[in-house]
């Protein structure tokens, strides 16, 4: 089994509201020194098996057409986190 991460992130050109509030909040926290926060989403998928370049693609077809929205989401990364025997 293994653990496979996508990484989603809105696409530069839209709008981020919930990173806008994140990064109106940091300096009333004390976090000074961020210039941007923009927010976007994590999915972790448990595979059976050995992680393949197949397997990959299969992932990553599925984060293009069902974990992120194309119209307004980039699929920015998608890694191997761990394989266990």
């Amino acid at each position: 089994m293994a653990t496979i991460l996508v990484h989603v992130m809105p696409k530069p050109e839209i709008l981020d509201p919930q990173g806008k509030a994140v990064g109106a909040a940091l300096p009333r926290l004390g976090f000074d020194g961020v210039a941007q926060v923009r927010q976007g989403k994590r999915f972790e998928l448990t595979v059976d098996g050995e992680v393949t370049d197949e397997v990959l693609a299969k992932v990553r077809q599925a984060a293009e057409t069902l974990l992120s929205n194309p119209v307004i989401e980039d699929v920015v990364e998608v890694t191997v986190a761990e394989e266990t025997a």
